[in-house]
């Protein structure tokens, strides 16, 4: 009896897609490939670049109309940081969730957890679509390679 693998992230990328109903195309699953892959959300260069090195170069306009397309599909999300970039990301299960921001090397992650008792009051009649939360401050490897050794 062979033992299951696991999927590959093209397998992963494949299901997102197929699971939407949409044609999995090649741009779109390398997309979602290297976004499954990262450990925080890619801007459009980071993403190009990744690409490249992987032997899978993206023309710009190609990334911009496929993030553009997923982020209509609501499979990835964006958020600017405060250099008004805007990165991609998987889009989680909590829709409305918090992000961190390291002001030393600048990557942007999704925190899990609901925004719900985050969330203002609103005023009678008013609709909220979303809310955007940013914490600030540096990141685990940053505050690491920040902090004086022990006993100093």
């Amino acid at each position: 009896m062979q033992a299951a693998t696991a999927p590959t992230r093209h397998d992963q990328a494949t299901r997102l897609l197929h699971q939407r109903g949409a044609t999995a195309t090649p741009a779109r699953v390398r997309v979602l490939q290297l976004l499954l892959a990262a450990d925080a959300a890619m801007s459009h260069q980071s993403l190009q670049q990744a690409a490249a090195a992987g032997g899978h170069p993206f023309d710009k306009v190609t990334l911009y109309r496929v993030l553009d397309w997923l982020a209509g599909q609501g499979l990835v999300h964006s958020v600017a940081g405060h250099d008004r970039v805007r990165r991609f990301s998987l889009m989680n299960a909590h829709h409305a969730h918090a992000h961190f921001e390291c002001g030393v090397c600048g990557r942007l992650f999704c925190l899990r957890g609901s925004l719900a008792s985050a969330a203002p009051e609103l005023p009678p009649g008013f609709v909220s679509d979303r809310v955007d939360i940013t914490v600030h401050g540096r990141c685990a490897e940053c505050a690491a390679a920040s902090s004086p050794p022990p006993g100093e």
